[in-house]
């Protein structure tokens, strides 16, 4: 029992293990920053310091502790991010950024690794193992201060997919996007053409109202039904209680009454006399009295004593 016991619960964190590796899979870089000297995005001391943004893709939280940031691809154990930090669990779908600014005793977020401006440079994410490569990209060394290199759709592209990253420089069409979507939807096609079938509102009125009443229509069928389904159980249980009654009152009509049965035990008695008979012979046995001397004849007078 015991061996079963302990094979179930190495399964259990086997599959555990697998599902969280499974889940970091889908962590990917987002858009990177290399020299942070004109944009509004600051640290928590308040500096502009290079940035790393990351993207949960799945439709999970993430918890990234225990993976690795690196800049060398020699190191892929360069800066394991902390255990402990509640920020480390990223929501499902959302980002998180990472300060490339090498003072890791900043905090959690701060690296402790640079980058360096006017070259490529590399980074990557490495599973909790150190070897099993998550996602990485190459910057570009075109890329000037004040631009973001960027995912042109989040966490949208292979890994190391150039084809997949633009160079943003914070314009109306190529927006910098710190923790937030790179792809920002101002508009809606769906309300924009929508807007062009139906200016007055008018169908979207009657559309409502359609619905409104459906919904009113469908509940009161709905009730009826019930209640239909209700009574012909109240009916079912009725006529089942008049049966009932019914079979008991032919069973009480059934039994012999209390006057016939008190006939046959008055002519059982009468036919059997069950008195008992007395003995007619009187025997009489002599008492036995135990000896006394008191009552003894020989120490009783035999005659008067005279008077002189």
């Amino acid at each position: 029992m015991k061996k079963r016991l302990l094979t179930l619960l190495v399964v259990a964190m086997s599959c555990a293990t697998v599902a969280m590796a499974q889940g970091r899979r889908g962590l990917r870089i987002n858009e990177v920053m290399v020299v942070n000297d004109s944009t509004s995005v600051i640290d928590d001391f308040g500096r502009y310091n290079a940035w790393v943004e990351l993207f949960n893709s799945t439709f999970a939280p993430l918890e990234i502790s225990s993976v690795y940031l690196t800049n060398d691809k020699e190191s892929p154990r360069l800066y394991p991010v902390p255990l402990g930090d509640v920020n480390t669990e990223i929501p499902a779908r959302q980002h998180v950024l990472f300060w490339v600014d090498g003072e890791p005793n900043k905090g959690t977020f701060h690296t402790n690794f640079l980058f360096t401006p006017g070259e490529d440079n590399y980074v990557a994410i490495y599973d909790a193992d150190g070897k099993t490569l998550i996602d990485e990209i190459v910057i570009p060394g075109t890329l000037k201060p004040g631009q973001s290199y960027a995912r042109k759709d989040d966490g949208i592209g292979a890994t190391g997919d150039a084809e997949a990253w633009e160079i943003r420089d914070g314009s109306e069409e190529f927006y910098i996007t710190p923790s937030s979507n790179n792809r920002i939807k101002s508009t809606n096609p769906k309300i924009e053409n929508f807007a062009e079938v139906d200016a007055s509102g008018g169908a979207m009125a009657i559309m409502a109202m359609a619905i409104v009443f459906s919904a009113l229509l469908l509940l009161a069928v709905c009730f009826k039904i019930i209640s239909m389904i209700g009574a012909s159980s109240s009916r079912r249980r009725k006529a089942r209680a008049l049966a009932d009654s019914e079979i008991d009152q032919a069973a009480t009509s059934s039994h012999d009454s209390g006057e016939e049965i008190a006939a046959i035990v008055m002519a059982l008695h009468e036919h059997l006399d069950a008195h008992d008979r007395e003995n007619t012979v009187l025997t009489i046995n002599k008492v036995r009295r135990a000896y006394s001397p008191w009552s003894s004849k020989i120490y009783s007078l035999r005659q008067l004593p005279e008077r002189r």
